[in-house]
């Protein structure tokens, strides 16, 4: 198991909480960002930087990414690729993605980002609380026991 974490927009509390798992899981973790990143030292814990770019982080992603996998992403574009390479995705707000609700909210996304570049005012997802980590971990927690 491996789990791929989409490193730029990912809460902290999100990568403190995969951290603490793969340590204890000893399950390998890598965060990819187009920056440098801050992480614990650890055996199960690397971190790759990518050049700058639009979906720069997501194609290493994508590339690097086996069967099996879990990606950690908000990103539906992303989620979409990794579905469609046999791997698993989870939002940080505890969604996960499958290749029976992909389409949809691939759907929905291409909706709002039209709306947006006709200068429609579409408002962001709420504030990150502690209710969405939990789901997270809920979900998580589901996820590892049946993919052992």
């Amino acid at each position: 198991m491996k789990i791929w974490i989409d490193a730029d927009a990912c809460p902290k509390a999100i990568k403190e909480l995969l951290y603490r798992l793969a340590d204890k899981r000893q399950i390998l973790l890598t965060l990819v960002a187009n920056r440098s990143l801050n992480h614990p030292v650890s055996r199960w814990i690397s971190a790759i930087q990518v050049g700058a770019g639009a979906d720069v982080a997501d194609q290493e992603i994508v590339r690097l990414l086996e069967p099996g996998e879990l990606v950690v992403t908000a990103d539906i574009p992303l989620a979409a690729d990794t579905i469609a390479k046999g791997g698993y995705a989870l939002d940080p707000r505890g969604i996960f993605f499958s290749a029976e609700n992909i389409q949809e909210r691939l759907s929905v996304r291409n909706f709002m980002d039209d709306l947006r570049s006709n200068g429609v005012e579409t408002g962001g997802p709420p504030a990150y609380g502690a209710k969405d980590k939990q789901k997270f971990a809920n979900e998580l927690d589901r996820f590892l026991a049946r993919n052992k």
